[in-house]
């Protein structure tokens, strides 16, 4: 294989500008078909993007002799299936996170794509982002010395869509998103912590909806405790009254301050009083980056690509720990 020609199943939002152009800009790379339920928002979709096929049907396009390998973007309720279609059919996944509705469902895609000698990737992209690998990069040069603790804090005000009780966005609703808003963002600030600092073996924490405006949570407290020693704690809310996003990661040298959503500047703090900004932007197709990777590793270079499945698995454990009791109570 010299090229790697991509299907799309599920070709809605994200798929517009973050991720479906950069398949066909991402050297050694092309996007051949995509499929949507709705066969005229499928062709509508394909001529837009200059898609040569489409189709209103999954197993249609995992199983077209085209297609090499196959983007999974739906909503998390049928990650599983279509992963394990994907795997039967002999064929790489690159899937949407969160990767599936809990770590049940994660381990279920990873034994399949293992016993049919599939590669498994999860869009969590910011793994690659030049931003990112910054703050990486200054962790591990020591920046900020031994790093001692994490602190995150995100909330948002409520948003009219979801005082809708016939038209919730699926995002709210649990039995195809896996949760609330906490499950659809948070997940990116864990998995990435987990990919500087390391896996997570420990999380304690409480799950509510304050305004029960929808059947998943909107107010998460957590604290969790790193395999290496670090603490951590961090807050999700989404009935606040304003807009707030930082993570602190201290050290005993100083302190990295970022958000994890949007272009902001990354500060740095050191014991000395000094302090420093960094900027950079994020590209315009944002998972570009680390869809190179995982074409490059199809291609042959083992190891280039940071996000798989047994380390996206890692983040739903630590969702499913946090929401186990919110979701029981229900």
């Amino acid at each position: 294989m010299k090229i790697v020609k991509w299907g799309i199943i599920g070709c809605g939002n994200v798929t517009e500008v973050k991720s479906g152009p950069a398949f066909q800009k991402t050297p050694n790379s092309a996007l051949v078909a995509v499929m949507r339920r709705d066969a005229a928002l499928a062709e509508d979709y394909a001529k837009r993007h200059n898609v040569a096929k489409w189709y209103s049907n999954a197993a249609d396009l995992i199983n077209d002799p085209e297609v090499d390998a196959v983007y999974i973007a739906t909503p998390p309720s049928s990650h599983k299936e279509y992963t394990i279609l994907c795997a039967k059919a002999g064929k790489p996944v690159y899937v949407e996170k969160p990767m599936a509705l809990n770590f049940e469902e994660c381990n279920e895609m990873i034994s399949v794509c293992k016993e049919h000698n599939v590669p498994l990737f999860v869009a969590y992209y910011r793994r690659s982002l030049p931003r990112f690998l910054k703050i990486k990069e200054l962790i591990d040069q020591n920046k900020i010395g031994t790093v001692r603790h994490v602190n995150c804090v995100l909330y948002h005000p409520f948003e009219e869509r979801y005082d809708d009780e016939i038209n919730l966005p699926w995002t709210v609703l649990p039995h195809i998103s896996g949760g609330g808003i906490f499950v659809d963002l948070a997940c990116h600030t864990l998995d990435f912590l987990d990919f500087v600092l390391g896996p997570i073996q420990s999380v304690r924490g409480h799950a509510s909806s304050q305004l029960k405006a929808y059947p998943a949570e909107d107010s998460v407290s957590m604290s969790f405790l790193f395999e290496n020693g670090i603490h951590g704690t961090g807050l999700w809310n989404f009935a606040s009254f304003e807009r707030y996003d930082n993570t602190d990661i201290v050290g005993d040298k100083g302190k990295i301050s970022f958000s994890t959503f949007g272009n902001d500047p990354i500060h740095i703090q050191y014991a000395n009083g000094e302090k420093e900004s960094i900027t950079i932007e994020n590209p315009l197709h944002i998972q570009q980056p680390l869809i190179e990777t995982v074409v490059a590793e199809i291609l042959g270079n083992e190891g280039i690509n940071p996000s798989k499945g047994t380390s996206a698995a890692r983040t739903t454990w630590v969702i499913d720990e946090v929401l186990k009791e919110f979701r029981n109570s229900k």
